[in-house]
């Protein structure tokens, strides 16, 4: 393995590990107005494999903002260890019963009473394509 893709690795390593101990983020997209809007989020696959997913309403603004501009902000902060990260990307809206079975957490039945099985439910995937880390 070359330098760079050492680099690369242990990178998306330390992205991994800050995101996986965080688990809840902010997720920022840009209104339909264009202003910028920020939500907190619970991520629901904390392997970084360049993409991050999470539930949402189909008919929530969230999902109504990412369809017409799907460019995204995700930020994970854990500033008792001095760690943040920015990641952005282009996120779309899926809904993949096999998928949602799989990432399902109980807590998440507060927001979805029935489950994977709740009406409306959709999964938000938000394909990574930079990273920004601080500590």
């Amino acid at each position: 393995m070359d330098h760079e893709a050492m680099n690369i690795a242990e990178r998306r390593r330390q992205v991994t590990g800050l995101i996986r101990a965080a688990r809840v983020c902010t997720l920022t997209t840009i209104a339909l107005d264009g202003r910028l809007t920020g939500r907190p989020m619970l991520l629901q696959q904390a392997d970084f494999d360049g993409e991050l997913w999470f539930f949402a309403h189909a008919d929530s603004s969230l999902v109504r903002q990412l369809r017409v501009n799907p460019e995204v902000a995700v930020g994970f902060g854990m500033p008792q260890e001095r760690c943040w990260v920015s990641l952005s990307g282009t996120a779309r809206d899926e809904y993949q019963r096999d998928r949602a079975d799989w990432l399902w957490q109980p807590g998440l039945s507060a927001w979805f009473p029935n489950g994977p099985e709740t009406t409306g439910l959709t999964l938000i995937a938000v394909h990574v394509t930079a990273t920004h880390l601080w500590e």
